[in-house]
Parts: structure tokens; C-alpha cells; sequence
């Protein structure tokens, strides 16, 4: 069976509390009605903060979108005050936990050895990691995707088997007003498709990109992608339809082919 076309927003923090329950209240209907989400061709996530995963779990109640926490603790329950164990998030609902973006580790240090621990702890208790990779700066299309499949293989050491969505994220092009060439994101996604594939433990597994992701840029990629990890773009509501509606496309050529 075809995978299903992966597209997911992660809010950040731009969002406070009222906001993000009027973004749910538009979205969650528009996407329920959908039919590629209604009928699994394409899969959706949300990632709120941690204060607004309750409000997410109940305005999606009714459809297949996922929702996701921004983060995840290494650690299990206990004396490890401030963070938010998998446990915890596993039991209130949530179904996929961003792990090893460019932000936590270039703001709060986190290594390769701290991403694949908490890659673990995820697993561990039935949550997918969104594992987030991308070279620091601009190389060649070769270059990247070798240094992109060594922080994938150090980010995936010891980890248990189970799916995992592969976010390929080049530092250079977050936040930037145009995405990473198309020919540099094809021969990168490939690659990373190519060892996820030949690892049987990770059966089920997708990869995606992020990074300045918008209309147009699925299509264009051709395949090459799994689907789109997008950001402020999906602020708008109509914007993120309009991908939801490209991924649809997508997944309807990926099932003719």
C-alpha cells in the first residue's frame, strides 16, 4: 500500500492560547471535510505548545489529524522537574513529538546522543519522532546528503525500531523568503529515503521537508519527498488548504504510478 502524503505545522510559539483555539476552531472542520485526510491519503500533524495540546486534542477529535508536542523529555517519570516525559504526553493523547530541531540545537545545545534519547523515550511509549536534520550551511547537493545520512544515523544510534518522520530542514533556508533549490532538496530526501528504506526496523517510515516550505514545492519535488513540514506559512488558513490540496494530487500520481 502507497504511504500517505505527510504534511505538518508546527505553531512554535508564535501562537498564545486564545489564538490557537481560533486557528484549531478554522482549521479542524476545513480538514475533517477534506477528503484525501478523511480517507488517509494524506496524513496530517499539528504541533502546539504543551499548554495548547488539550485544546488540539479536542478540536480534532473527529478527524485523523494528528497532534504533536514540540519537544519531549529524555528522561522517565521522576525527579526531573520542568520536564515532560513521553509518558505523560502518550497518556493525554499525543501522537508525534518534534525532536532535534535547528533551534534546540543551536539555543539549548542539544547533541545528536540528546536527540536520539529522546527519539527512544518516544518510541518507547508509542509517540512518532519528527526527527529534524539539515546542514548548518550552504554545500553541494552531494555534500549535504552525506553529512544529512551521518546526523541520521547518529540521531537513530540505539534507538528502538518503529517509524520514524524524517524532517529535512536545512539550517540555511528556516526562515528564509525562499526554500532550498529544488535539485538540492531531491538529491537530499532521496538519499535519506534510501537508508530509511534499508533499514527494516524503520518500516513506515516517511521523510519530508521543512524549511521555507510552500505552495508549488511538492509538486515541483516530484515525488522526491514524502510531503512538507510547514511553518508560519500555515498561519493562514487558506495557505495550508492549498497544500493539504497539492498533497492530495500527489498522492493520487503516487497511486497511479
Amino acid at each position: 500500500m502507497t504511504a500517505p502524503v505527510t504534511v505538518g505545522v508546527s505553531l512554535k510559539t508564535y501562537f498564545g492560547n486564545a489564538r490557537a483555539r481560533a486557528w484549531f476552531a478554522e482549521v479542524a472542520p476545513r480538514l475533517q471535510a477534506h477528503p484525501a485526510i478523511a480517507d488517509g491519503r494524506v496524513r496530517f500533524f499539528v504541533i502546539p505548545t504543551y499548554l495548547q495540546i488539550p485544546a488540539a486534542i479536542e478540536a480534532f477529535a473527529e478527524s485523523p489529524v494528528l497532534v504533536g508536542a514540540q519537544d519531549v523529555s529524555a528522561h522517565p517519570p521522576g525527579a526531573f522537574t520542568g520536564e515532560i516525559t513521553a509518558a505523560d504526553l502518550a497518556e493525554v493523547g499525543v501522537q508525534v513529538a518534534e525532536i532535534g530541531h535547528a533551534e534546540r540545537r543551536r539555543l539549548f545545545g542539544e547533541t545528536d546522543e540528546v536527540t536520539a534519547s529522546k527519539a527512544a523515550a518516544s518510541l518507547e511509549h508509542g509517540i512518532t519522532p519528527v526527527l529534524c536534520i539539515g546542514e548548518d550551511a550552504r554545500m553541494s547537493g552531494a555534500d549535504a546528503a552525506s553529512a544529512n545520512l551521518d546526523q541520521l544515523a547518529a540521531d537513530l544510534e540505539g534507538v528502538p525500531a518503529g517509524p520514524v518522520v524524517v524532517a529535512y530542514e536545512p539550517v540555511w533556508a528556516i526562515g528564509a523568503t525562499e526554500p532550498a533549490p529544488d535539485d538540492h532538496i531531491a538529491t537530499v530526501t532521496r538519499a535519506l529515503r534510501g537508508a530509511i528504506d534499508a533499514d527494516a526496523g524503520r518500516a513506515g517510515s516517511v521523510v519530508i521537508y521543512g524549511g521555507s516550505a510552500g505552495p508549488g514545492l511538492l509538486a515541483r519535488l516530484d515525488g522526491a519527498a514524502d510531503g512538507l513540514f510547514l511553518g508560519r506559512f500555515a498561519h493562514d488558513p487558506d495557505n495550508l488548504l492549498a497544500v493539504i490540496d497539492e498533497a492530495a494530487a500527489l498522492a493520487d500520481a503516487r497511486s497511479a504510478s
